[in-house]
């Protein structure tokens, strides 16, 4: 008998929830071809890798412990946080990036019959962790200048509503949200009801005028702040963010944690980051520099460049996203492509970044009819 014919049928039909059907599947950005010269930009990424002494600290501790489960409160993380933001440890979750820490809200607080308020386009993954926890996802559009509609938000809030996701800087568009337009946000919203601040890129918000979540966490007792280490800290791989929040609210979201979620190596990279400042900041004031000389030069090209508060930049270009996806895809920049849409390009190396702007003005040039588009 071969394995092939030992192997059971396929099922053709199966018990499963009928409402999946409508979650899109997550989809990372693409990677760079290499057979030639190309740049990942899809994914936000900090193109540098962790901080030097992170790497120390995880060569020197950290790969001793695999064989055995990491603390599943991650408690030297909860104490440094602690201190650093003080705040009670109570008030602190981690979790495997701050996607885990939005879904472990999200099924916290919401289930069949609620509703989760947040801006769209913005981060992709909120309609399938909304929908992934049975709760209704109420898209508000944002403004004609790509940021958040907060009147609209407001408006948007009923007696089903549960939790309200502010995402700042938004992602794929890299605006920010104001500290009066945050106020006007919480002073509307029911005490009852959870506001989410997802801030993964604060980091790089240079905007004098936005607000900062901590700020709001120390004013209001329903607000949730949502960070993590992949992208300033360039600790992607390892998965590790963290949660504050009301200490009732974070003991719910404990109850529906994955346990062991964040490994041993991720808690001891993060402690060290945490001490390694003077390295994050030079690298974070190096992205921000190397993000504004990009959009100074694409804008001079003619291109329409919305500000930037993020690690990315943002081409609103409609019915002309493709056709400029492909020719940066060909230059060899691997972008985030929303067809139909924009594009999304992360800030890469001094290299890469070079290539951004080289390829942008072959492109504009190629195509003189979409500058009248693309124009402010």
């Amino acid at each position: 008998m071969t394995a092939a014919s030992s192997a059971p049928e396929s099922i053709a039909a199966f018990r499963h929830r009928e409402d999946l059907a409508s979650i899109p599947v997550y989809r990372q950005g693409k990677p760079a071809p290499t057979d030639r010269r190309a740049f990942k930009l899809s994914s936000n990424e900090n193109p540098y890798g962790p901080l030097p002494s992170v790497v120390k600290a995880i060569d020197e501790s950290a790969l001793a412990t695999m064989n055995r489960y990491p603390d599943m409160h991650g408690w030297k993380v909860v104490e440094r946080l602690a201190k650093r933001y003080d705040v009670d440890p109570a008030a602190i979750i981690l979790g495997a990036g701050s996607s885990e820490i939005i879904t472990e809200l999200v099924n916290a607080l919401t289930g069949p019959g609620t509703e989760v308020i947040y801006p769209w386009r913005s981060f992709e993954a909120y309609p399938i962790i909304v929908r992934g926890a049975g709760a209704t996802p109420v898209e508000v559009p944002l403004t004609v200048d790509l940021r958040h509609d907060i009147p609209a938000m407001i408006d948007a809030i009923t007696d089903r509503t549960r939790l309200i996701i502010v995402n700042n800087p938004n992602n794929p568009t890299s605006t920010t949200v104001s500290r009066a337009e945050a106020e006007q946000l919480m002073e509307a919203v029911p005490s009852d009801v959870v506001v989410l601040f997802d801030e993964a890129y604060y980091q790089f918000n240079t905007d004098s005028d936005t607000e900062v979540a901590m700020d709001l966490y120390r004013k209001y007792p329903n607000v949730v702040v949502a960070h993590t280490f992949s992208k300033a800290y360039g600790l992607a791989g390892l998965r590790i963010g963290f949660g504050i929040g009301p200490v009732p609210v974070i003991n719910e979201m404990s109850k529906v944690a994955l346990p062991f979620a964040v490994s041993d190596v991720a808690q001891t990279a993060a402690v060290a980051s945490l001490d390694a400042q003077d390295e994050l900041d030079a690298r974070v004031k190096d992205i921000i520099a190397e993000r504004e000389r990009i959009i100074d030069a694409l804008r001079g090209q003619g291109w329409h460049v919305p500000p930037s508060g993020a690690n990315y930049f943002w081409l609103q270009l409609g019915g002309l996203t493709d056709a400029v996806a492909d020719k940066l895809t060909e230059a060899g920049v691997i972008a985030r492509v929303f067809s139909g849409c924009g594009i999304r390009v992360s800030i890469g190396t001094h290299e890469a970044n070079d290539l951004v702007i080289e390829t942008c003005a072959s492109v504009i040039s190629e195509l003189p009819a979409a500058a009248e588009q693309w124009g402010e």
